[in-house]
């Protein structure tokens, strides 16, 4: 049963504590029923054609519904990131809680020593959970803060073949864009190739609603946006009145601790899983545990990410 801890930060939450989970989820069928009633909260369904003419127990070893409209056998993890995965619902579950707990992310090292399964297989699975938290496109009501930061290490760590030898900044980094609402306390974030007027501002607009008010900083590529106000950085302005990108700088301190802290490494081909996990994880901390656990469940359902497509390089993550 779920309890109530008195302790700093967010204390009006529900948690479950690490026993509490075991209890939950003592073994795979407990974990797989609980899947089950999440994806098909008013009966079987059939993935592939939406038929409720379903037969429970067909005798197959991994597929136990048949569809009497379609005659394809399913599971619970059928069209969903789970499919195909050899792992067991109970993994799957404590994974979850573990992505949704670890505010600066847990790392495939830490998920292969916990789970008791292959790096390999850790890997791919915590990049599954992070297809739960693709952004959804949410115009923001506004005030909205949007503004940009980027991620990679400092040239000059770099070895000699790697430096872009290209000046001082931003060189050889990856730049990550975002807006905070300040009203609903959302945020969003994509990774970008370039920085220029046209990027930024359209993923500002994709993020506004008519009538939003927006800050940024001094930036020109900004400039023209609707409802727009500044504060000026460069002359060490932090805060002009309602003007400011305090929140959404906030989101990138978090984004970075777990760069650095936990993950160390953050490749421009996967860099928006990351990033997506990120606001995910912001985007619903003010939940109790549970719900998180059965947002990011429900978010898995549709999508689909094989270790193949992972690794080829195939598929583009810029925005």
């Amino acid at each position: 049963m779920e309890k109530r801890y008195k302790a700093p930060g967010k204390s009006y939450r529900t948690g479950i504590s690490l026993m509490e989970l075991f209890e939950k989820f003592p073994d795979d069928a407990t974990a797989e029923a609980w899947f089950r009633e999440l994806r098909w909260p008013n009966g079987l369904e059939c993935p592939a054609c939406g038929g409720q003419r379903v037969q429970d127990g067909c005798g197959h070893k991994t597929m136990p519904f048949r569809c009497r409209d379609c005659n394809k056998k399913f599971s619970v993890k059928t069209g969903s990131v789970m499919q195909s995965s050899k792992l067991g619902y109970r993994v799957w579950a404590i994974a979850i809680y573990l992505f949704n707990t670890s505010i600066k992310g847990v790392s495939s090292m830490k998920l292969h020593r916990d789970l008791g399964i292959t790096q390999k297989s850790a890997w791919h699975l915590a990049h599954r959970i992070r297809e739960a938290w693709e952004d959804n496109g949410m115009a923001f009501a506004g005030p909205v803060e949007v503004d940009e930061t980027y991620i990679g290490g400092r040239e000059r760590n770099k070895h000699a073949h790697k430096k872009a030898n290209l000046g001082r900044g931003p060189v050889g980094k990856t730049a990550v864009v975002g807006a905070k609402d300040r009203e609903s306390n959302q945020v969003a974030a994509a990774v970008v190739d370039r920085t220029d007027k046209s990027t930024l501002q359209g993923f500002a607009r994709a993020h506004m609603a008519d009538g939003a008010e927006v800050f940024t900083d001094e930036a020109k590529a900004y400039q023209g946006l609707p409802n727009h106000r500044t504060v000026k950085h460069s002359i060490s302005e932090y805060v002009n009145g309602k003007a400011h990108t305090n929140g959404v700088e906030s989101f990138w301190a978090m984004l970075k601790r777990g760069y650095h802290g936990t993950y160390h490494r953050l490749s421009r081909k996967h860099l928006q899983r990351y990033v997506n996990e990120f606001c995910g994880r912001h985007n619903t901390r003010d939940l109790d545990t549970i719900h998180q656990m059965r947002l990011t469940a429900l978010g898995m359902v549709g999508r689909r990410l094989r270790y193949e497509d992972l690794i080829d390089g195939s598929r583009s993550w810029a925005h």
